[in-house]
């Protein structure tokens, strides 16, 4: 394991920063990002974690530093300086230190009230000066205070720092909650996780203005990139977890069903079914939950008949048990699911086999962590699953895979491909975007690697600026048939000039890749194009590791290639030449 992988330990990558940077910037196919951090206090290390983290990640970032302690001033009073760096993220460095007006027993309810309000106001007039520029902000809560005046009172009585703190704290959480493209690293909850008196140093604050006590910033920028990298489409999509010692305690071969541990009822038995309850969570969120043990299936299967298991069969979508390597197994399984192996987390409580896959599938993460219950937090704490964003789709997600095993099962029935996708019924509803469908059309495109054309990302604000832009082409699609509705799966974006359409973003989710979906997003977007003046449609495909499947994608659509080199290709279409070409799905067109 690297390092950087979690659990790290922060003394080690504050000391080691430059030599892993050098590293880290040696991988292939970072994007590059431009990042600024305004200032509470002091940022220099906080800059130096964040970029070790997000290069983890396969984020190149280029930095826009605050002044210290400056951040209001910065964004409300900007220079020019920010707006000309345009921010692709914006992050605002500020703590409890930053409050400016706490109450004193001396005031009265009225007087702690008012300085409440005040407070709020100057925070609240910062946040709203970050939204100018139009890219995701993401912004502390505050850490709890390290004394109390009154003691347990402070937290009830207005006056007290610990009631100003959580009210404020409750105004942060609402205020993102209730403002697109507004993310909060929770200070708090990591004040609390790490505890305050190892949170904050009063030393290194008198000596340096930090913060956060040096040994936790590379915890704090972890934690930053975290959402960072979710809103970039980098998270994990699915677990791929062992049974005997990781699901339930005992070898269910030996001492069978009833013998296992998993109950309420023993230690060992309520770690297990915690763990257990805690996938379910994670399946409700949209994560792929899958098996790969060294088992026999008939048994195997017994341990999810138990009345007292939380976790049931039909909770997985692919189940192998057998004797095969798990590398194997896993593989299969990222194929079966059609997702890329990076997609997945192993868990297993046996570290051979966790080595075994590290050696074999490189690409798989595999967590680390010791007994059972250090298990929940080897996934928690890791992150790996960030929610910036909960849709609908998400909810359904295991729902839309489960269909897609019943539809290529179905597949195989058929003499050939064409009577198979007649056999799909399939409906395709097609429409500009527009508000209900911009969240979801906003989390397709940044998470969207393998059929993404050109690879660009898009803001909330950014997608939503395209609904009333009389430049763009914008088309989304969501197909539906016999087995289930697949979603909004597919989205493009297209700027007019002239007579010239430019193709600037094309994805789909591989889930429906060679359904004829493509065909009929193109016929639409071509009908929308002619229906604008355009004569002349251009595409590019610029290649990265993951995207070589949609490389000739255009000139299967009456595209002819103009130019290729190492960038990419470019194709153009004469409109008045194309013919349509989807003869399979009905399509609902949404105008």
């Amino acid at each position: 394991m690297s390092l950087i992988d979690y659990p790290f330990d922060g003394a080690t990558l504050l000391k080691k920063k430059r030599s892993l940077r050098r590293e880290l910037l040696q991988h292939s196919g970072l994007i590059d990002k431009k990042v600024a951090i305004l200032s509470g206090s002091t940022i220099g290390e906080i800059k130096n974690m964040l970029e070790l983290f997000l290069l983890d990640n396969g984020i190149r970032p280029e930095f826009y530093i605050g002044e210290y302690g400056l951040f209001y001033e910065n964004l409300v009073f900007d220079d020019g300086s920010l707006a000309a760096f345009a921010p692709d993220f914006l992050y605002i460095h500020t703590s409890r230190k930053n409050l400016q007006q706490l109450p004193t027993p001396a005031d009265s309810e009225e007087q702690a009230a008012a300085k409440l309000e005040a407070e709020w106001a100057r925070f609240e007039a910062a946040f709203d000066a970050a939204k100018k520029f139009g890219c995701p902000v993401i912004i502390n809560s505050f850490d709890p205070p390290t004394h109390r005046l009154m003691g347990n009172r402070d937290a009830v009585d207005k006056r007290g720092g610990v009631y100003f703190i959580n009210e404020m704290n409750a105004r942060i959480a609402t205020y993102v909650a209730k403002n697109e493209g507004f993310y909060l690293n929770d200070l708090a909850y990591l004040a609390a996780r790490f505890g305050l008196d190892n949170w904050f140093s009063e030393s290194e604050w008198y000596l340096y203005k930090y913060a956060v006590s040096m040994q936790y910033i590379p915890e704090l920028c972890h934690n930053i990139s975290l959402i960072i990298k979710s809103l970039l489409g980098k998270n994990k999509k699915g677990l791929v977890l062992d049974l005997d010692n990781t699901l339930w305690g005992g070898v269910i071969g030996e001492v069978g069903a009833e013998g296992i541990e998993l109950s309420t009822e023993t230690p060992g038995g309520m770690a297990y079914s915690e763990f257990q309850q805690y996938l379910r969570g994670l399946e409700d969120l949209g994560v792929l939950l899958n098996v790969a043990s060294k088992n026999e299936e008939s048994i195997a299967l017994t341990g999810f008949e138990r009345t007292d298991s939380p976790l049931k069969r039909k909770d997985f979508l692919c189940f192998k048990a057998n004797w095969q390597p798990k590398s194997e197994n896993i593989a299969a399984i990222a194929q079966e699911i059609n997702i890329l192996p990076e997609s997945l987390v192993f868990i297993d409580d046996n570290p051979a086999e966790r080595e075994i896959v590290l050696q074999q599938l490189p690409a798989v993460t595999v967590a680390s962590f010791d007994g059972p219950e250090g298990m929940i937090a080897a996934i928690d704490r890791a992150g790996y699953f960030e929610v910036t964003t909960l849709s609908a789709d998400d909810a359904k997600r295991n729902e839309m895979y489960r269909q897609n095993l019943q539809r290529a099962a179905a597949q195989q029935s058929f003499g050939s491909y064409e009577d198979y996708l007649r056999s799909l019924e399939m409906t395709a509803e097609l429409g500009s975007f527009d508000p209900p469908h911009a969240e979801r059309i906003t989390q397709l495109i940044n998470k969207t690697n393998q059929f993404n054309l050109t690879t660009r990302r898009y803001t909330a604000q950014e997608v939503e600026a395209l609904i009333d832009n009389p430049a763009a082409v914008t088309l989304y699609g969501r197909l539906v048939d016999k087995f289930g509705d697949n979603g909004l799966v597919s989205a493009m974006i297209g700027s007019i000039s002239g007579d010239t359409c430019t193709v600037d973003l094309w994805i789909m989710s591989c889930r429906v890749f060679k359904r004829n979906l493509e065909q009929t997003m193109m016929d639409e977007f071509v009908r929308r194009c002619a229906a604008r003046g355009v004569r002349t449609i251009v595409g590019r495909y610029l290649p990265t590791a993951k995207n070589l499947l949609v490389k000739e994608i255009y000139g299967t659509m009456s595209f002819v290639k103009t130019s290729e080199d190492e960038t990419g290709s470019v194709f153009t279409l004469s409109v008045a030449d194309y013919r349509p070409q989807n003869e399979i799905l009905t399509v609902a067109v949404n105008e």
